[in-house]
This record gives C-alpha cells, sequence and structure tokens, in this order.
C-alpha cells in the first residue's frame, strides 16, 4: 500500500492574498519532498467542521490567519504553552490519532526577522511602540517581553482591547489613545505595526510620524505591499526599516519541519520564490 502523500494549507478568510503556499511550494521541490500547501478559504461559522475533517482527507496540519487564530482554540485538543500565553494560534498539527495540536510561532517568526535582518537591534534600547492587538500583536508582545523590551507602548484603534491585552499581559504595558499615537512614537526605539492597515484593499495607517527618530527600528508585519507607505516613510527620514515577509518565512519554518520532516532555510532564493 502506497503512502499517502501529505498535504498542509493556509486557512484563512479572505485567503486569496496568502503567500504561504508559494513558501511552502518552494521548500517542498527544493527539498524533493513528497507533498502540497494549499489555501483554504473558510468562513467561521464553519471552522470546526473544515479543520476536524483536514485529517481524514490527508492533512498533516495548517496554517492559521485572519481571522480565525483565536477561535480555532477552542476545539483543539492540545495546545502549545506558548500559543496558551499568546491566546491564539497559527500552526496546527494533525497527530496520527486525528488529534489537533495547536501551537503559535508568530513570535518566533517575528524575532527572527528581526535578527536576521537588523542583527544590530537591541531589543534592552528602549521602548517598543506597538500598533493593534489582534492576533499577531498577542504574539509579538509576548515576544519582545520575553527579548526584555523594557516596556511596550501599546495602541488600538478600539481601546478596550488594548486594556484587555495589558490586564491579561501586566504591569510592562502602557496603553496609549491611538489618537496620540503620533506622540508615543517620539518615546519609543521599536515601531511595529501590527494592524492590516497599509496592505493592499486596506485604509492607510494614518499615524503622524513627525516624531520618528532615525535611532528608532520600524518594522510593518504587512508584506503586500512589501514596501508599505509606514516603511517608505520611515527609510526617508533616516530609520532601518525591516519589512513584514521575513516574519512570514521564518514562522512557516517550525510548521514545515513538524509537517513533511525537514527544515527549511530562509535565505534570498526563499524569498525571491516567494516575491516571484
Amino acid at each position: 500500500m502506497k503512502k499517502q502523500i501529505p498535504l498542509a494549507g493556509v486557512i484563512g478568510n479572505p485567503v486569496s492574498l496568502s503567500k504561504s503556499p508559494k513558501l511552502h511550494r518552494h521548500w517542498l521541490r527544493r527539498y524533493g519532498l513528497l507533498g502540497d500547501y494549499v489555501p483554504l478559504h473558510v468562513e467561521t461559522s464553519n471552522l470546526e467542521t473544515v479543520v476536524r475533517a483536514l485529517p481524514k482527507m490527508g492533512f498533516v496540519g495548517a496554517n492559521v490567519t485572519f481571522p480565525h487564530k483565536m477561535d480555532v482554540m477552542q476545539f483543539a485538543d492540545q495546545v502549545s504553552d506558548r500559543a496558551t500565553l499568546i491566546g491564539a494560534a497559527n500552526t496546527l498539527i494533525f497527530k496520527d490519532d486525528g488529534r489537533i495540536f495547536a501551537d503559535n510561532t508568530d513570535g518566533y517568526g517575528f524575532m527572527a526577522n528581526l535578527r536576521q535582518n537588523a542583527p544590530a537591534w537591541d531589543p534592552r534600547s528602549g521602548p517598543a511602540l506597538v500598533l493593534g492587538a489582534g492576533g499577531a500583536s498577542r504574539a509579538i508582545i509576548v515576544a519582545l517581553a520575553d527579548a526584555g523590551v523594557p516596556e511596550i507602548m501599546l495602541t488600538n484603534r478600539t481601546r478596550t482591547k488594548s486594556d484587555a491585552l495589558r490586564a491579561e499581559f501586566g504591569a510592562r504595558i502602557r496603553v496609549i489613545d491611538w489618537v496620540q499615537a503620533g506622540n508615543a512614537i517620539e518615546d519609543a526605539a521599536t515601531l511595529i505595526n501590527t494592524t492590516s492597515l497599509g496592505m493592499t484593499g486596506q485604509p492607510e495607517l494614518r499615524v503622524p510620524l513627525d516624531g520618528l527618530r532615525a535611532d528608532t527600528l520600524v518594522t510593518d508585519i504587512v508584506y503586500a505591499p512589501l514596501q508599505t507607505n509606514l516603511l517608505a516613510q520611515a527609510a526617508a527620514m533616516g530609520c532601518q526599516t525591516v519589512d513584514g515577509l521575513g516574519m512570514l518565512l521564518h514562522q512557516g519554518v517550525p510548521g514545515f519541519e513538524r509537517w513533511f520532516g525537514a527544515r527549511p532555510d530562509v535565505d534570498d532564493a526563499t524569498r525571491q520564490a516567494v516575491l516571484g
């Protein structure tokens, strides 16, 4: 009896802009592995039904993207400590017995991207200003705290979400009103956009950048377009910038290794394959 070809995919709504299929298919070809990786557009009302059916269809796992990262936690059979702390999952691993294991590799991907593309960045150099309080923000806040960032200033268009994260994660977070974000930039050693603002098809991010210092590192987790207006303006003001594609590439590494049995490299060839 022939071994079943392993399948994986990305679950989201919408999912058409995801570059994960290009990424994982590139790695499968590069390492000569059997398997495939497909985009899966899933409505929230169908999420549990779809996820529970995937192991029966030959899927060994899946990535989870907007807006399902928190919802998928509710019916996972096992959740990693990291995903529990973050309160969201972006990586599912289906065990041989059909049980669903949920993990979160977003924080890992975020930090690996900074280490690769801004190796001189020192998380202890000063406060970080995080724009947004969604699932990706939660992972990045945990990663920043673990890395030793002394203070995390958090701002979101809906303040109640920021307040909820401060209540959950503690005093290292200082909540800033969205209308005051431009003023808070003056104090930030690191500026991170975790919102969808600036993404293709979404409204622009309209936070004033006048107070941005040239020694502030600016990164945006949006990668479509690759050079967001935030990054373009920051670069014009002399800041070092890191685009969001590297976070996508690095967060995919642990899942790919678990699903297909090889740990892939993130290099220029990987980047070009995803952009091409």
